[in-house]
């Protein structure tokens, strides 16, 4: 089962990668670190951040526009999760390693979907598609790892979703750092993170003034960052 929690560890549970995500045919996206460590930047200090901002994300199962979109998004969530957990769906008899082929060729049909839907109606939002609906496009957009251009708009038609009250800005923040992160920029909320050679965790690319980092993510909803590493670390 989904579960919509923010944390770490129960997003990759399902195989969300927040903190990055790896392709059997891409060798340019690690994955997170499972290491127990978890200051990154011990020579930052950071600048205590507030309690995060609470977002007032719709209930499940709320009416919305167009339910038939909402269907396809979580049916196209199911794939995205099949070939990156290698746990197949009820009816779906592909083995671990026949899905893990698959990641690639699911990841260009939902990346061909997904611009035609933002070409069509935009962000789909909360009012669109629900809380879910705009979670799974959300997680659509963030593994389109090989069309950056289509993260590019997806990344622009959501900031403007967020500013309308349409989406959940905690989300944005995961793809705004994902889009730096393929440029080679720094990241604004230090939400990628890989492993360096000595298996310890390392930002996939530096955090912009990370002393300020806790104060941004705690305005978009997100904890701290030394808490979402803990959680990377426990995740399974």
């Amino acid at each position: 089962m989904l579960t919509w929690a923010r944390g770490a560890a129960a997003t990759a549970a399902v195989g969300v990668c927040l903190a990055g995500c790896t392709s059997p045919t891409s060798d340019a996206r690690p994955t997170a670190t499972q290491s127990g460590r978890t200051t990154a930047t011990p020579s930052v200090t950071r600048v205590p951040a507030p309690a995060p901002v609470e977002i007032d994300i719709p209930p499940t199962g709320a009416p919305v526009e167009d339910p038939a979109l909402r269907a396809e998004l979580l049916a196209m969530l199911v794939q995205d999760q099949a070939v990156r957990t290698g746990v197949a769906p009820a009816g779906d008899s592909r083995s671990a390693d026949e899905l893990a082929a698959d990641w690639d060729e699911t990841d260009r049909r939902h990346n061909a979907r997904m611009a035609k839907v933002l070409s069509r109606h935009g962000w789909p939002g909360w009012r669109l598609v629900g809380s879910d609906g705009a979670f799974a496009a959300w997680v659509l957009v963030q593994h389109a790892d090989l069309d950056l251009a289509l993260q590019e708009r997806g990344l622009e038609l959501m900031g403007r979703a967020v500013a309308a009250g349409d989406a959940d800005p905690s989300d944005h923040a995961y793809l705004v750092d994902r889009v730096r992160v393929a440029k080679g920029e720094p990241q604004v909320y230090g939400t990628q993170w890989g492993s360096d050679a000595a298996g310890e965790p390392e930002p996939r690319t530096p955090i912009e003034d990370a002393a300020m980092v806790d104060v941004r993510r705690a305005s978009v909803g997100l904890g701290t960052l030394d808490d979402y590493l803990e959680e990377l670390a426990q995740a399974p």
